[in-house]
């Protein structure tokens, strides 16, 4: 195994990450980029292990859109083929002939019962298809509900609205190197008290056993009084560090993962938001320095933050301390 750590052993190891130690009972990385844990769940029934609520306001608008509506069609369709089932002659006012004509009528008049809208033109005659229209009126009224508060708990939620640099840097930092990031929010939320903390998670090798270390990582500053610009995060690679003399091998070798956790307070929602990702191994490029991505307007009026350029750097010399901006 890796000498250079082994000669780091008196660092600290954490154990409240909720991680566990044992390495041969887990694989993979520990955070995706999204900030969610990589863990699969078994051992309960798929009705169980998700929370359809948590699933709803965590899909993306695209997806949430698609599937309200594929709900909605479906849901029709279905009834339709009920009321088709039943006869078309127990609905009153149709006057369709063919049967794509008919089956079009039967659906239009169950989008129309569904959504409470009852145009008047078809109206169901018997027990049978009434209480089929009582039942989607009822379905209708909770589904929109549903959907209703859906749309209010997605729009309502807090969310941080951060991100991230897809690398982190190793960065020529003062008289040494540095691990670096970047992250800047990208909406117009307004965030103060900003704080990050930085964890190294390693898989190292004690006694012929694979075990989860985690370490924890300085930075630079921990806090900001407000995040409007990029915040480039700065952990210096001193004797207080665990990634002291490893090299980018040492690194692939233990699965390193550097776990990023950023809590802020949000002053319009007067709440507390939080947001966490991770860097893998492959994901820390050695020798490289970020461009600065805000400047002035024409009219030095303003500062303009270009989030285009949040994943921006230039390859650099790491034997060559230059300035960090």
């Amino acid at each position: 195994m890796i000498m250079a750590f082994k000669r780091n052993r008196n660092l600290q190891s954490e154990i409240n990450t909720g991680f566990g130690t044992s390495s041969s009972n887990s694989a993979g990385r520990y955070y995706n980029r999204d900030g969610r844990p990589n863990i699969l769940k078994h051992g309960v029934s798929l009705l169980d292990r998700y929370s359809w609520y948590h699933t709803m306001l965590e899909m993306s608008r695209t997806k949430f859109i698609i599937l309200i509506f594929s709900f909605y069609i479906l849901i029709n369709l279905a009834f339709a083929a009920i009321y088709y089932a039943i006869g078309p002659e127990h609905l009153a006012g149709m006057n369709s002939s063919s049967t794509i004509k008919t089956f079009s009528e039967v659906f239009f008049f169950s989008t129309q019962t569904f959504t409470t809208v009852g145009y008047g033109r078809i109206s169901p005659v018997g027990f049978l298809t009434s209480a089929v229209a009582t039942l989607e009126a009822f379905l209708g009224l909770l589904s929109f509900a549903i959907a209703t508060g859906l749309f209010y708990g997605r729009f309502s939620r807090p969310r941080p609205f951060l991100k991230f640099s897809h690398n982190a840097l190793i960065s020529p930092y003062k008289n040494g190197i540095a691990l670096m990031f970047r992250m800047a929010p990208f909406k117009n939320n307004r965030l103060a008290d900003a704080e990050v903390k930085l964890t190294l998670a390693m898989r190292i090798d004690e006694n012929g056993k694979l075990t989860n270390k985690f370490y924890g990582m300085d930075v630079e500053i921990a806090k900001v009084n407000s995040l409007a610009l990029s915040w480039t995060v700065v952990h210096p690679i001193n004797e207080q560090s665990p990634l002291l003399d490893l090299t980018h091998e040492d690194l692939l070798s233990t699965n390193a993962e550097v776990l990023v956790f950023v809590k802020a307070f949000d002053d319009v929602f007067a709440n507390t938001v939080m947001t966490r990702t991770s860097y893998v191994a492959s994901e820390i490029i050695w020798g490289g320095k970020f461009k600065i991505m805000y400047y002035p307007n024409e009219e030095r009026t303003k500062t303009i933050l270009n989030l285009e350029m949040i994943n921006d750097y230039d390859k650099v010399d790491l034997l060559r301390p230059i300035p960090v901006s």
